[in-house]
């Protein structure tokens, strides 16, 4: 008989109850999809140049970022939840998100970074002239969207491929996506290629 009067104070209490699970961790300044746009048209097309000369020991990475946390254990708690460390800095117990492909992992051995601008990429896209430093800074971003976490498979698929040929499984992601990889080159002045630009405007197209 009381139905009538509790269940809207029940409806106004279940929300509360409920509560929405907290946003992932994400890379930081990542631009709006207007401002990728305008970042986009300001990029210089050219062709890629050669690899020749290339390695990755070019790009000094994983460096010491604080304490005993290199660089891919910054990214690894940065990108986790309920993250316990070891003395070393490294991940034992915690909870990983891939937005690239919707996998969740609980061992961070299942877990790659992914430098969003491939090493290899950025070489042919203007790295090759640039200081050692100057690439130690670059595969060591942690205030541009460079580096991420995510399935270690799907990390290796990408390899060094631009997003004219390799793009996150997950096509939600492809705005994000996107986003990222023009916010990259355009802060390191880098060039894309004509089939680089096409991709990325069509995935721009799906915010």
């Amino acid at each position: 008989m009381f139905l009538p009067t509790i269940l809207p104070l029940l409806l106004s209490v279940l929300p509360l109850s409920l509560s929405a699970p907290a946003p992932l961790p994400t890379p930081p300044n990542i631009p709006s999809a207007s401002e990728a746009r305008t970042a986009l048209a300001s990029l210089r097309v050219a062709p890629q140049g050669p690899q020749d000369g290339y390695s990755r020991s070019l790009f000094p990475h994983w460096i010491t970022i604080s304490g005993a946390c290199n660089t891919r254990e910054t990214v690894l708690s940065r990108d986790g939840t309920n993250i316990v460390l070891d003395s070393n800095c490294y991940p034992v117990q915690g909870n990983w998100y891939s937005p690239y492909d919707g996998a969740r992992w609980t061992k961070a051995s299942d877990v790659d970074i992914d430098h969003v601008v491939p090493l290899s990429n950025a070489w042919k896209s203007g790295a090759r002239a640039w200081t050692t430093a100057r690439r130690q800074a670059f595969a060591n971003d942690l205030s541009n969207p460079q580096l991420i976490a995510v399935t270690d498979t799907v990390n290796q698929e990408k390899g060094d491929q631009g997003p004219e040929d390799w793009q996150p499984p997950l096509a939600s992601y492809h705005c994000t996506y996107s986003r990222m990889w023009i916010k990259v080159k355009s802060v390191y002045s880098l060039t894309i290629t004509s089939a680089e630009k096409s991709a990325l405007t069509d995935m721009l197209s799906t915010c």
